[in-house]
């Protein structure tokens, strides 16, 4: 296929052409499965395809056009499981990877935890979450709009100095889910995205910042110009970081660093560390982890939203569920084995979390700046270093110093450090900025007091 003509819309409307063919892909697998001896089995037959365009100095830096699919099938016969995969649809394919999983559950130890989630609890009547909106984009069109992007940027402010690079990734796919209760469904979804990276100088220091946009629709998206002017004013605002002194001061995260900070959560109240006791939330339902007044939901069904689903990747209904109410944690987040592993009933999260959403308060951020008053911004976070397992938390960072709930000097080249429970109860305010980006989404987090370690 000649790449510059690509079209990335498979069908104008939100019905994937091949999901009737997937269904049948998926029903044939079950029915393998069950003549080669499983009592149980489940089945996913998947699709992609899409289009990357990056440039650089003005010039394409990649271009791909992406096309995939597979299968994968699990088996159980009694409490033993085995799984196998293939990116082949033909019928001898078919059977040798099923044949495959079958082999492997044979000579695999039972485990009394596994199977398939309750069939009580599948997504009888999955909702139409309006998920899917091709881009119908020419590779040529695309990399004009990445050009754009990439000059606005080099255009912004005369501190830019180089690009890169700019990128548009649009995406469209479909995947189908069915097992051995009689359920098979599945829905296609698009996803697509801007972003740009530059490079600012001043007095022969360098900072790179980024900016990016990304939404189900492409009309959701931010314009070209303004991706690449955000992105510039990014690096531009860096130039000039300083180090700070070691000290203890009130610690502001942005959204979309404030973002991994639930991801921790998460973390610590998913099912397979609770089980492990692998978290320090071990045996923390019905106990105050954030301050009063706080709720962390979980949203599911958001139309058009990227991390709505109608179910799980097991089948069972999703669904709209307090995690926290007034600072006490309510609920986990747990998939069918996992909650047999504790003696509990899955709450629609093999596969993650769908829309999750700490509630923002009143405070907008030039609000939450001049309540810290004196403090440290963080943009900018380096390095892995959380323990789920007893909360501590140390990372490098990069920011801004805040004096008088004004920025003063952006910072570099420092730590931030503290125990992730106490960072969570002594969270003082979440912005109403929220980033809508992902599965997570939060405003900024205003944490009361944690270590910064500079000079």
């Amino acid at each position: 296929m000649d790449l510059i003509a690509a079209k990335l819309a498979l069908d104008g409307s939100n019905h994937h052409p091949r999901i009737a063919e997937m269904k049948s892909l998926a029903a044939k697998t079950l029915s393998m499965a069950r003549a080669l001896g499983a009592t149980a089995a489940e089945a996913v037959v998947s699709a992609n395809q899409g289009l990357t365009v990056s440039v650089r100095k003005d010039e394409v830096d990649t271009l791909q056009h992406h096309r995939r699919k597979g299968f994968a099938v699990t088996v159980y016969f009694g409490a033993r499981k085995g799984s196998a995969t293939s990116t082949d649809w033909r019928p001898e394919a078919l059977e040798h990877t099923v044949k495959s999983a079958c082999d492997i559950a044979r000579n695999t130890e039972q485990d009394p935890f596994a199977g398939l989630a309750d069939a009580d609890q599948m997504a009888s009547e999955p909702p139409d979450l309006d998920l899917d909106h091709p881009w119908d984009i020419s590779a040529t069109e695309a990399i004009e709009v990445a050009r754009e992007v990439e000059r606005a940027a080099l255009a912004c402010d005369p501190g830019i100095s180089r690009s890169d690079g700019a990128t548009l990734n649009t995406h469209r796919g479909v995947s189908v889910y069915g097992n051995s209760h009689g359920f098979i469904s599945g829905y296609p979804g698009s996803r697509h995205s801007l972003s740009c990276s530059v490079i600012g100088e001043l007095g022969g220091e360098m900072q790179r910042d980024h900016w990016y946009t990304l939404d189900r629709s492409p009309e959701s998206l931010e314009p070209p110009a303004l991706v690449g002017e955000r992105a510039a004013r990014r690096t531009v605002n860096r130039l000039g970081s300083r180090r700070l002194s070691t000290r203890r001061c009130p610690v502001l995260f942005t959204p979309e660093i404030a973002r991994s900070l639930l991801g921790h959560f998460v973390a610590a109240i998913r099912g397979e560390n609770l089980y492990r006791k692998a978290s320090f939330l071990v045996d923390g339902l019905g106990t105050q982890v954030f301050p009063a007044g706080t709720t962390i939901v979980e949203r599911p069904h958001l139309r058009g939203a990227v991390g709505s689903s109608p179910f799980d990747s097991e089948g069972v209904a999703t669904r709209e569920r307090d995690l926290v109410v007034d600072g006490v944690l309510q609920g986990y987040v747990l998939s069918s084995y996992s909650a047999r592993k504790l003696g509990m009933t899955t709450t629609a999260n093999a596969g993650g979390v769908h829309n999750l959403e700490l509630l923002p308060g009143t405070q907008d951020y030039e609000d939450l700046l001049r309540l810290m008053d004196t403090g440290l911004v963080v943009c900018e976070m380096m390095g892995q270093g959380a323990n789920i397992v007893t909360g501590d938390y140390s990372r490098g960072a990069a920011g801004f110093w805040v004096e008088g709930g004004v920025v003063a000097y952006p910072v570099e080249e420092i730590t931030v450090a503290g125990n992730l429970a106490d960072m969570f109860l002594h969270t003082v305010a979440v912005g109403q900025d929220m980033d809508v980006r992902g599965n997570i989404r939060t405003g900024s987090i205003l944490v009361e007091e944690m270590a910064v370690a500079g000079d």
